[in-house]
């Protein structure tokens, strides 16, 4: 027996979106600041949840570990929340993918349903887990405090979306998409049949009740 789509759509986004979120949360990209007062123009301070970097365009030297030198920026609250819940979406996402492989089983001829929609459900939440932290620091994008950062009053703050960001909302959304698709698999549980038997069963079951109701109402009318 083949492996069901849905299940190898899962099997495939899952681990994917994983690689983009620990790209995410390791990466001292979460936003950008340029135009710093008193700093060269090619200076750039990249900021993420465990680090700064300090990067000059012109030369592509960067200066990291500078997270000792701005406590304001890193006692903000959605720092410590957010390096909570992406390493806590990490974590989820290996232990889904573990439950959803011994559901999968592609070496037997049928998967184990429920431990494949279990296996979805943690990879569903550890999506979710990754998206609400980066929607969060880019609602707040440009308010959060930092000491490392002199702002030119006279200029208006050129604060941007990082890389970092973008890959932990195409990461989370990945999982959500192959953990809510694995996790549809849970209606095939019994009998160990796929979504497509189970529909066919129940439009066929449809249709002969009515047949039998058009069939009890011939007879009335005779």
């Amino acid at each position: 027996m083949r492996t069901p789509g849905i299940l190898i759509f899962g099997m495939v986004l899952a681990p994917c979106g994983w690689i983009l979120d620990l790209t995410s949360t390791v990466a001292p990209n979460w936003r950008t600041i340029h135009s710093l007062a008193n700093e060269p123009t090619d200076l750039v301070v990249e900021q993420g949840i465990w680090d700064i970097c300090r990067t000059s365009t012109t030369s592509r030297s960067q200066q990291c570990s500078q997270q000792s030198n701005d406590q304001i920026y890193f006692n903000s609250q959605i720092i410590p929340i957010a390096k909570g819940m992406m390493v806590a979406s990490l974590i989820v996402t290996v232990i889904g993918l573990a439950v959803a492989t011994s559901g999968v089983r592609c070496w037997k001829d049928r998967p184990r349903w429920i431990l494949a929609s279990l296996g979805g459900l943690l990879i569903f939440c550890s999506g979710a887990l990754t998206i609400i932290p980066i929607a969060w620091y880019t609602h707040i994008l440009t308010s959060i405090n930092s000491t490392s950062v002199k702002r030119d009053p006279t200029k208006t703050d050129d604060i941007r979306v990082g890389y970092c960001i973008i890959l932990g909302y195409i990461g989370g959304i990945m999982e959500v998409l192959g953990g809510f698709v694995m996790f549809l698999g849970i209606c095939s549980c019994c009998g160990g049949r796929n979504p497509a038997s189970c529909m066919t069963a129940y439009t066929f079951s449809l249709e002969v009740q009515n047949k039998l109701s058009c069939y009890t109402a011939k007879e009335k009318m005779y």
